[in-house]
């Protein structure tokens, strides 16, 4: 596997932690292990990484994950979720074609990080889905 681009479990929250504090670009793929979709998508999201190596790419599955996950809301797949350091860029339901995909990383990393905050900061559903803080709660 590439040094950009894990799956989320137990033992590797720290490297998860690591790169939002290096304020690196974090793009995350929400997913479930029975999900027909997920599991078609994530060659793809691999390409993705592939892509973009000045990025971070995770994979969570919401089940295998799901104290890490709590309350974030999952309404369908795949899901994805954009970061920079604490400013959640992008989250939600996008239809499984790459070029999307990679359209919607390229337009969120145009951002300045002051943008990024100022937009997160009008939208709850931004606040309740950031992996930064999700880690700060979870540590421990």
């Amino acid at each position: 596997m590439s040094d950009n681009r894990i799956t989320l479990d137990n033992h590797n929250r720290n490297l998860l932690a690591t790169w939002l504090e290096q304020d690196d670009w974090l793009v995350a793929c929400l997913c479930a292990a029975w999900c027909d979709t997920c599991r078609s998508y994530r060659s793809g999201f691999e390409q993705l990484a592939a892509q973009h190596p000045d990025k971070r790419f995770v994979w969570i599955d919401i089940e295998d994950q799901a104290d890490f996950i709590g309350d974030i809301d999952v309404e369908n797949f795949p899901t994805l979720l954009i970061q920079r350091r604490d400013a959640v860029a992008f989250f939600g339901t996008v239809l499984p074609d790459l070029k999307i995909a990679d359209r919607l990383i390229q337009a969120q990393a145009e951002k300045s990080l002051s943008d990024l905050r100022a937009d997160a900061a009008g939208s709850p559903e931004r606040a309740t889905c950031n992996l930064y803080t999700r880690l700060q709660e979870t540590a421990g």
